[in-house]
């Protein structure tokens, strides 16, 4: 495992444990791209029926080796349920509190997205422009132009960084001990200097946390505020998301209640033991910092899906998928996806075998696993979280059951 893939591991969690793929099934945007008409297949195929049995068992058997605790919650007017499985707390045995604040990894993608698309409708950014317009000098010279709508559906093409010894050796013992380590966004993003683009923009799509960096950093240039700011002023604030909000980098706490992070490490002499990763930095920021909890990831995504937060043509973005294929991503693994794009410019378009399609985002930082996801109609809304102990994606065959329960079966590609 080079460095790249070691610093992929903290910062992008979920990508690499491939968790979208066992939840589902020229230019940024070609004008044969999969639009928002897929809601109506969404809406057309038969959702399964709530079986509390088969959903309790989907998040059963905690603890165990491999994770400790989890919650489901499942809204809409198809229905709703909630549960926990397993315990928050290893040393005292406490439940899993059903509505913890968690750490959200890469969902924080969503809100991301959905401020630089709130720019364009004010008219402050196009997204058809390069980002180095607005960003002189934060990308590595020698880049070629990169709009702005390419960083956020990951057809940008930019490498993915360098190798460096700053992030570790991948392991849940180099993070266990280093997990108060920070690095500032423009660190992330000169780590792409000197490297080879993936591909042409536009051409394919890859999925890089390395353009939600400069994506974060483009909204704190356009608007002279911090990101932070604009998160709370324009989306936690006005939707009452009280537990909603971007920590300060120097910030390792997570509020309670919530369940407690643990990885499992191996001391010198070979056993092992679980270690308490709770408290860590919140270095991923725009990319995959933020915290939150069940209900406001529910009253979020409710939000965003009826169009409270973007004009139609910048929602149109959030369900339109380029068509390009999918290149070396830990996305879009799915049969149905058939090597295609799944992402668009802030979701993942997931496709389950009985037809359903629905529309969201998976995240992942050490000890937290989670995802909120949805039809387009919102009949169906499901918010989940998961503690694993590894780091390997061990807690996979969780989403799958959860996927199955929620939604209907997914068959991955090749399967």
């Amino acid at each position: 495992m080079n460095n790249l893939a070691r610093r992929t591991r903290w910062a992008t969690l979920a990508a690499c444990c491939g968790l979208l793929a066992t939840l589902a099934t020229g230019v940024a945007r070609p004008a044969s791209a999969t639009p928002s008409d897929t809601a109506g297949a969404s809406a057309a195929a038969p959702l399964p029926g709530l079986d509390p049995v088969a959903l309790q068992a989907a998040i059963g058997g905690l603890p165990n080796a491999d994770v400790t605790g989890a919650l489901l919650r499942i809204t809409g007017r198809a229905g709703h349920w909630s549960g926990t499985s397993g315990v928050g707390d290893l040393e005292t045995g406490r439940g899993v509190p059903p509505d913890a604040h968690i750490r959200i990894g890469s969902i924080s993608k969503v809100f991301t997205a959905t401020i630089v698309l709130q720019l364009a409708a004010e008219h402050r950014i196009d997204l058809d422009a390069p980002v180095q317009r607005y960003l002189p000098g934060v990308l590595p010279k020698g880049l070629p132009p990169v709009t702005v709508g390419q960083l956020l559906n990951h057809t940008s093409g930019l490498p993915r960084g360098a190798d460096t010894p700053d992030f570790g050796d991948g392991s849940p013992e180099w993070f266990a001990a280093n997990r108060l380590k920070s690095f500032t966004p423009q660190r992330v993003i000169d780590l792409m200097a000197g490297q080879p683009m993936e591909f042409t923009p536009g051409t394919a799509q890859q999925y890089n946390g390395e353009n939600y960096y400069v994506a974060g950093v483009l909204i704190e240039k356009i608007t002279g505020r911090t990101f932070a700011d604009e998160v709370r002023s324009r989306i936690t604030r006005p939707l009452g998301l009280s537990d909603t909000y971007v920590p300060d980098a120097d910030d390792p706490r997570l509020p309670g209640p919530h369940s407690h992070g643990y990885l499992t490490v191996r001391s010198a002499d070979g056993t092992t033991h679980p270690v308490d990763v709770t408290e860590q930095s919140p270095w991923p920021w725009a990319e995959g910092g933020m915290i939150s909890t069940p209900r406001d990831l529910d009253r979020f995504m409710t939000a965003l899906f009826r169009g409270r937060f973007l004009p139609p043509a910048q929602e149109a973005e959030l369900f339109t998928v380029p068509d390009v294929p999918s290149v070396q991503s830990s996305q879009c693994r799915t049969e149905a996806d058939a090597g295609r794009a799944c992402m668009t410019m802030g979701l993942m378009r997931v496709q389950a075998s009985d037809g359903v399609v629905v529309w969201g985002k998976t995240g992942s930082r050490p000890g937290y696993t989670s995802g909120a996801f949805a039809t387009r109609d919102l009949s169906r809304k499901i918010i989940y979280s998961l503690n694993p102990r590894k780091l390997d994606g061990t807690e996979i065959r969780y989403v799958q059951r959860i996927a199955a329960a929620s939604f209907g079966t997914v068959v991955p590609a090749g399967g």
